[in-house]
């Protein structure tokens, strides 16, 4: 079975540094491949705990972890942001380690259905799970000063007053045309923004879907929370490894960091080889820290 093929995959083994018979959790398993190659670090006798919102991605790294036949491996349905519950609740104790990628898989974007992708034509959800409001009906709730403001400070978009006039003005004009799928999203985007934007280097619906996508799913809020209680979640001397590919979500590590013992002074980011391999990977973050109670 072919496993997914993370982005700075040694670099994370390198920094979080997984020891025969420890206890780490990947938070966002995803395609499993951090996870399998952390679980090989620990061991038959290591304890790992596997958490995803997607449960498409939890039942495929059940069948990924079953081949592999590890002793002390659980994959749980579940957002990060919850980690002091699930720990409590499972009996789980405090882990030596915690890992958060906190991209979206190349799998999520164009096998989910879930409308991630602008380059296809599916219901306009861009949710992880069935739990939080979609997309498509937020750009109903939402004000056009709302839109706005979150096209421009998540997507960091300079079109997003135009876009969001866009959007609504759709809306307002007709309900049988109102904004159901991804490609009507990206297509009202495409007519409404200039032939030449970004000299064509981007897509122009790129910076809108991921600012929707991280509001959806309030990704900076969840991200906060799990910061917050990393002493309800690791032992002492844990160590955590986070990959980010927004600046928001960089920012927000970085500051959190400067309570913890740094083990990167800099962020790490992918070699040219792995880019030209995997090109989103070019946007990866990795920081890493030390939890010192």
């Amino acid at each position: 079975m072919t496993i997914h093929k993370p982005v700075l995959l040694n670099e994370v083994i390198n920094v979080l540094n997984p020891q025969p018979g420890e206890f780490f959790i990947d938070g966002t398993f995803g395609g499993g491949g951090h996870g399998i190659a952390i679980l090989e670090q620990i061991g038959f006798n290591g304890s790992f705990l596997g958490i995803d919102w997607n449960k498409d991605a939890i039942e495929k790294g059940k069948f990924q972890i079953s081949n592999f036949k590890f002793q002390n491996a659980l994959l749980i349905q579940d957002n990060f942001a919850n980690l002091p519950e699930i720990l409590e609740k499972n009996n789980l104790g405090k882990a030596d380690g915690l890992l958060l990628d906190l991209g979206t898989s190349s799998d999520e974007l164009e096998n989910s259905g879930r409308g991630f992708s602008f380059r296809k034509n599916e219901p306009l959800l861009m949710t992880y799970n069935d739990n939080e409001i979609p997309v498509r009906d937020l750009l109903k709730q939402l004000s056009k000063e709302e839109l706005t403001e979150i096209i421009k400070n998540y997507g960091g978009e300079n079109w997003a007053i135009k876009i969001a006039e866009a959007i609504k003005d759709r809306m307002r004009k007709s309900v049988s045309r109102r904004i159901e799928t991804s490609r009507e999203l990206a297509e009202l985007i495409s007519e409404t923004l200039p032939k030449n934007y970004e000299h064509g280097r981007i897509h122009p619906a790129t910076r809108t879907f991921m600012a929707l996508r991280i509001y959806a799913n309030r990704e900076l809020e969840n991200l906060e929370k799990v910061l917050k209680n990393l002493d309800k979640i690791l032992k002492n001397k844990g160590r955590i490894a986070i990959i980010s590919f927004h600046s928001l979500e960089d920012r927000l590590v970085k500051n959190y960091f400067k309570k913890l013992e740094v083990i990167t002074k800099k962020p790490i980011i992918a070699s040219r080889e792995e880019i030209l391999k995997n090109p989103r990977s070019r946007s990866a973050k990795l920081r890493a820290a030390i939890l010192t109670l």
